[in-house]
């Protein structure tokens, strides 16, 4: 009986473990796959390719951004944020810095970061907190908080 009880706790901690084991993130995965998106981002800015560098926000009216005092809803909405404030002369050169990717699943991760503009004579920074979601179509931001 003692064996079989043992046997028991054995098999369910081997289970176990195997389980949690699935289940933990692969985080050095999700940091380079997050980075690369980052990086993908910047360069479509600085391009001025403002479609690729919205190819990573989640395009659904679920999205929400938020900035100083305002709430957006809808990827649509940010685009036309973007569009309106960010054209032109206006465009600057774009840079992330002092990225702290948190991953709390293979399929959840956040980015605390900086990101600055840098135009001709001056430049304007802040600070960013990002949610990233995995879904079928990849890393999607499916809400950022940027001030």
């Amino acid at each position: 009986m003692k064996k079989l009880v043992l046997l028991l706790v054995i098999t369910s901690l081997v289970i176990l473990m195997t389980y949690c084991c699935e289940l933990s993130p692969d985080i050095q995965k999700v940091e380079n796959e997050i980075k690369d998106i980052l990086d993908k981002q910047k360069i479509s800015w600085n391009e001025e390719n403002i479609e690729g560098f919205m190819e990573y926000y989640w395009n659904s009216e679920k999205f929400t951004f938020q900035s100083g005092s305002k709430r957006l809803h809808g990827w649509n909405a940010l685009l036309s944020r973007y569009k309106v404030r960010d054209s032109g002369e206006k465009w600057g050169k774009l840079d992330f810095t002092d990225i702290e990717i948190k991953v709390l699943s293979n399929d959840i991760a956040y980015v605390l970061g900086r990101w600055q503009l840098m135009y001709e004579d001056s430049s304007e920074e802040g600070l960013f907190t990002i949610i990233f979601l995995r879904m079928p179509e990849g890393w999607r931001i499916v809400h950022d908080h940027t001030s």
